[in-house]
């Protein structure tokens, strides 16, 4: 039973109370009951608004899938459909012309372009290495994966070869990035004697080497001939260290399973930490204990005289819940749950306060703003609604409006197709828009679920639906001024393995025009930020901005099977895939309460697995089973099959429960069949109402 405190008539957990009042609110001086007196008010103005945009939601859907049951075995013809679309208020009207006013934005958003991390908040170690992968090693990075096209290393002591070949690619690097006036870095033996081509870029000096700078991006050439490397390097060159991670997103949503108060009070928690400063985290690696906390800035002797520092880690932002969920963290005078996406907001605000008000060791924006990323979102008037929310909470907190600045994840169907319409109801805020391949194909898929068997999952990437998506987020925001305010993004590389492939294929995004892109982890992110040394984003934005917009014929294109007609063979095929990927992630998440990890896939690699993986999974099999493709019972013979296999790549976990065989007592298995079977009816194709319940009843068992 939990224990719970009277606050204005809210019923809140004694534990999240507790913390509130006592770590967040106590420093910055906000009496604790006008804090829960407006809090209060907040909700009974708020939570209705966000059940009836929850409504309309539900209300379309059901508009959609009526009309295409009525239109059943018509092929989709685009002026019928989108006069449709319209009419039942799906589409609205294209906003005039207008730009942006969003102001006091920091340089990582509004005028740099590099990588971009996504991390679990309910992990501290992995939150301090991300907050810290603002500076990271190039040479670490070569050595340690496949990225560099040489023989790996040799044993676990350091392999000269290995190393030298570290060295020779360091060394290219810097011929592209800082050129030499004459001659190349290789023959380089004495790194304060150098003459760049332009002599602008270099910036100053460090305590360990000198610092320059290219496209915005900074460089760090460490000198220190007695250091392993630099004892074999004919200039002592001891590493590459590149400006990396410029921001990181703080998640609360899909990347943890947090289904409750005590859950919800070890986010905030961490959330906290990392803005004061103070977070630290220890653990064992190697037979030696280790503590993790935030690095401190990097101070530089520059070129002119004086001195400067710069940012020793990355810009955070935080990503609340959207407005689908629940949490029983807070009741409300009903006895109904809290909207969590309005606890979110009100509470990760309060604890960013403590920034905006000077209260922190490092700091965060410099220009004192709070960066929120809002997810989920479908739509204008849930845009709108997250504006005006975010007014409340800055009045609540006694915040100068548009202190809170939004993020938008352009990862809905209802989203990318009213694109500009959605950034002009936050239009004073905004400072971010990244597009979601992941959610935006599960929405793609439960959108147009009556429509007709979906074709295989990995051929949907090829839809042309997408490449209109990709290209629609960066022509309609540079349209409204995004460019040299805010960020528009692009979505993650999901294998963190694989860093090879990532640096063929990944430099497609900055080539987009995209100021930022997501990465799996802080190495990733340093090899990433060598794209934004190749490629010039800004300069690139002219001709981008000339090109013309796709169109919604493009966009609004569903990814049909029509007329396919595939072998038993190819559909198990098909049914194992989406199977094995959908209990892989399930069983950590159910069981473990992990809601991001490398799971293995079906040919065993290693992929970065969040909610949005699941959706897609549960949804195409969802779908294939409503349409006939296949049956409940070669459905539930993949989940069993597959439910060994992931046994079988988990078996060096003592922490795992095995699933198969367990049928009936596997509650993460249990939850598996529910995402499947129950997939028609979930809200949107969303996995979190089936994942909390499931969650919830392991908790209490």
């Amino acid at each position: 039973m939990t224990d719970r405190v009277d606050r204005s008539g809210l019923q809140v957990d004694a534990g999240l109370a507790k913390f509130v009042e006592e770590q967040v609110l106590s420093p910055i001086e906000q009496d604790a009951a006008a804090f829960w007196a407006g809090f209060a008010a907040l909700l009974a103005e708020y939570a209705p608004r966000n059940r009836a945009l929850l409504d309309k939601r539900d209300t379309l859907q059901a508009q959609i899938d009526a009309w295409h049951l009525e239109r059943a075995g018509k092929p989709l013809e685009q002026g019928e459909y989108q006069a449709f679309l319209r009419q039942i208020g799906y589409l609205v009207p294209e906003p005039g012309a207008f730009t942006i006013g969003t102001r006091g934005v920091d340089p990582e958003i509004a005028t740099m372009a590099g990588p971009q991390l996504v991390v679990p908040v309910l992990n501290a170690r992995f939150l301090l290495n991300a907050a810290n992968a603002r500076w990271g090693s190039l040479y670490d990075a070569w050595y340690g994966t496949d990225a560099l096209d040489a023989a790996p290393a040799a044993g676990s002591s350091y392999d000269a070869a290995r190393g030298a070949a570290v060295i020779a690619a360091g060394r290219a690097f810097l011929d592209r990035a800082l050129p030499l006036k004459a001659g190349t870095w290789a023959e380089v033996v004495d790194v304060g004697a150098i003459t760049l081509a332009d002599p602008a870029q270099f910036v100053g000096q460090t305590e360990r080497g000198m610092i320059f700078a290219n496209n915005g991006l900074h460089i760090e050439v460490v000198v220190d001939p007695a250091s392993q490397v630099g004892s074999t390097d004919k200039a002592g060159i001891a590493d590459i260290v590149l400006e990396a991670a410029l921001t990181t997103i703080v998640d609360l949503e899909d990347s943890v399973a947090a289904v409750d108060a005590q859950d919800k009070v070890a986010a905030y928690a961490n959330w906290l930490g990392v803005i004061r400063g103070d977070l630290t985290d220890t653990f064992e690696k190697g037979g030696r204990t280790l503590t993790r906390a935030l690095a401190a800035d990097k101070a530089v002797t520059l070129a002119q005289g004086g001195q400067k520092a710069l940012p020793g880690r990355s810009l955070l932002f935080v990503r609340n819940v959207g407005h689908l969920m629940t949490n029983p963290a807070i009741l409300l005078p009903d006895g109904s749950e809290i909207p969590e996406g309005v606890m979110d907001a009100v509470i990760t605000s309060a604890i960013s306060a403590h920034d905006v008000r000077g209260l922190t060791r490092h700091g965060n924006s410099r220009e004192g703003g709070i960066y929120i990323v809002k997810p989920k979102m479908h739509g204008p008037e849930e845009c709108g609604f997250t504006n005006a929310l975010f007014d409340a909470v800055e009045d609540l907190l006694g915040l100068p409006r548009h202190t809170i600045k939004v993020g938008v994840m352009d990862e809905e169907r209802r989203t990318s197709a009213n694109l500009g319409a959605c950034i002009e109801a936050v239009k004073d805020r905004i400072v971010f828009i990244n597009t979601g391949f992941l959610d935006r194909t599960g929405d793609e898929i439960h959108t147009s679920m009556r429509a007709g068997p979906m074709i295989r999952k990995a051929a949907i990437k090829g839809s042309a639906w997408i490449a209109a998506y990709e290209k629609r987020n960066v022509a309609i925001g540079l349209r409204h001024g995004l460019s040299g305010v805010a960020q528009i993004g692009k979505g993650m590389w999901a294998a963190p393995d694989m860093m090879r492939d990532m640096m063929e294929q990944k430099i497609g995004h900055p080539r987009t025009g995209a100021n930022t892109a997501w990465v799996p982890s802080p190495t990733a992110a340093t090899l990433h930020a060598m794209h934004y040394h190749q490629v010039d984003v800004f300069g690139l934005r002219a001709g981008i901005a000339n090109e013309d917009v796709p169109g919604l014929d493009l966009l609004l294109s569903v990814p049909l099977a029509e007329g396919t007609n595939w072998s038993e063979e190819e559909v198990r095929e098909e049914l194992d895939n989406n199977a094995q990927g959908l209990l892989g992630y399930v069983v950590r998440w159910i069981d473990q309460g992990v809601g991001c990890s490398k799971v293995p896939d079906i040919n065993d690699v290693g992929l970065m697995e969040d909610r949005a993986t699941l959706r897609i999974s549960s949804q195409h099999m969802a779908n294939w089973l409503l349409h006939g493709v296949c049956s409940k019972e070669q459905v539930m013979d993949s989940l069993q099959r597959m439910a060994a296999k992931v046994d079988g790549q988990n078996a060096g976990d003592p922490l795992y429960e095995p699933m198969a065989g367990n049928w009936d007592g596997s509650m993460a298995f249990q939850a598996a069949c529910d995402l499947v079977f129950k997939g028609v009816e979930q809200p949107n194709g969303y996995t979190e109402p089936l994942l909390h319940a499931w969650r919830l009843k392991k908790k209490a068992a």
